[in-house]
């Protein structure tokens, strides 16, 4: 059962557009949404922009940054695309349909991309129609989002220091575990060669090693 409902078109040709593969449309001399797909890209960047400078206002620009690549990312569009059951519309070639590509999450989330630009065009370009129908979407995976991008961003970017400037990868290590089994306070350190580079406290592990990499960012002046 999906979450959310498709949007309802005034202009039936912008759905059809909207759904339409470029793999179908060679092989039916008709055009492709890629156009649209351009468009609703545009439009789903500054949205998510906006959403997250709005719902996070104490977060700097290089928390954000990952934030907004998450939020609109593959993974996520194409997430959106199966709630709204978009595979079942797409209109493919038989080619493409024999290689699943209905079930493709760079397939779906493409589409998505083309039905967000087609319902900007549909609605007479009301951004504020757009936003309200994406903002709803946002809310329902922000935090796992922002939970996920902000822990990668910190490991990955210290990582990338790591072996730019010292040649090998971080090892991190819980070293402490406080507190009873529903309030548990955990820390890590993370070393690189041995050395301590950065320690941090969190309510699980993960959330320690990111408050870890987070330090060692800025105790080598990256932070």
């Amino acid at each position: 059962m999906s979450t959310f409902d498709l949007p309802t078109f005034a202009d039936k040709n912008l759905w059809q557009l909207a759904i339409t593969h470029k793999s179908y449309a060679k092989e039916n001399d008709c055009e492709d949404n890629e156009r649209l797909e351009f468009l609703g890209d545009a439009i789903l960047t500054f949205l998510s922009g906006e959403y997250l400078y709005q719902r996070y206002p104490d977060r700097p620009e290089g928390e954000l940054t990952p934030l907004r690549a998450a939020l609109v990312d593959e993974n996520q569009l194409s997430y959106f695309a199966s709630q709204l059951q978009l595979q079942k519309y797409l209109c493919l070639s038989r080619g493409a349909e024999n290689s699943d590509s209905r079930n493709s999450k760079r397939v779906l989330c493409s589409t998505f991309e083309a039905l967000i630009g087609a319902y900007f065009l549909d609605s007479g370009q009301n951004i504020e129609t757009i936003r309200s129908y994406v903002v709803p979407m946002f809310d329902s995976v922000a935090d796992t989002v922002s939970e996920t991008a902000i822990h990668v961003n910190y490991k990955s970017r210290f990582q990338i220091w790591s072996l730019e400037q010292l040649g090998e990868v971080p090892t991190y290590q819980i070293i402490a575990a406080s507190g009873p089994d529903h309030a548990k306070q955990f820390t890590a350190e993370v070393r690189v060669k041995g050395l301590l580079y950065g320690r941090g406290k969190g309510k699980r592990k993960q959330d320690a090693e990111k408050k870890a990499a987070q330090a060692a960012l800025k105790n080598v002046g990256v932070e």
